[in-house]
């Protein structure tokens, strides 16, 4: 996918008081960040994010952290956010999201239509691969989740394949939008490939106790 360059993304990311410059220094204190013991849920991939502000602006109660790579992504999603005090945006690459956050600092994941990675030798590169899995145990909370929703059938079942070997799985949809959809927020992409009239496949899974 050929990303269009946003005008001074750049420096709008940089002057702006909801993008978090140097996360590394809150590794294992981002509940004093926030001033308050609420739990801390992190998107990875948020791209003009509807889904993190619109979980934010539900949810008072939750921290919610958003993780993009993209200037010309992020900067569509700060443009949403007005002053929502619970929620925070970096501009990071996720393979580095244990050096930013510490043990047990995370409550939940959301992994929502992560770019699927079809090639073999990509597949360190998919979101929900060992290399990723490893980085997540090490942040989430001993009932920590990962929620994740797709519209590509392959990863999804490579998804589940990785998963269960680290978490047991609490829903596991293969068509969503067949099923009530009461607490469902549609992210951008989802939007796009439901009016397409394709499956949105998701997964809710829990860490196990052992593995």
């Amino acid at each position: 996918m050929r990303l269009r360059n946003v005008k001074k993304a750049k420096e709008r990311l940089e002057v702006s008081e909801h993008v978090i410059k140097e996360p590394f220094l809150y590794r294992g204190k981002w509940q004093e960040f926030f001033k308050n013991k609420n739990p801390i849920h992190v998107e990875i991939g948020v791209g003009k994010g509807a889904f993190i502000t619109t979980l934010a602006k539900n949810n008072s109660n939750i921290n919610y952290v958003g993780i993009e790579k993209y200037d010309s992504v992020l900067v569509k999603a700060l443009d949403k956010i007005e002053n929502l005090a619970n929620l925070k945006l970096l501009r990071v690459d996720a393979n580095i999201i244990d050096e930013i956050f510490a043990s047990g600092e995370i409550s939940l994941i959301y992994l929502n239509f992560s770019d699927p990675w079809p090639k073999k030798r990509h597949v360190k590169r998919r979101l929900t691969s060992p290399v990723f899995l490893e980085k997540y145990i090490k942040i989430l909370k001993s009932d920590g989740e990962i929620h994740l929703k797709t519209d590509n059938e392959k990863f999804f079942e490579y998804s589940l394949k990785s998963l269960s070997k680290y978490f047991y799985f609490k829903k596991v949809s293969l068509d969503l939008y067949s099923e009530d959809l009461k607490d469902n927020i549609m992210t951008e992409y989802e939007d796009k490939f439901v009016k397409m009239g394709k499956k949105i496949y998701k997964l809710e899974a829990c860490l196990k106790k052992t593995f």
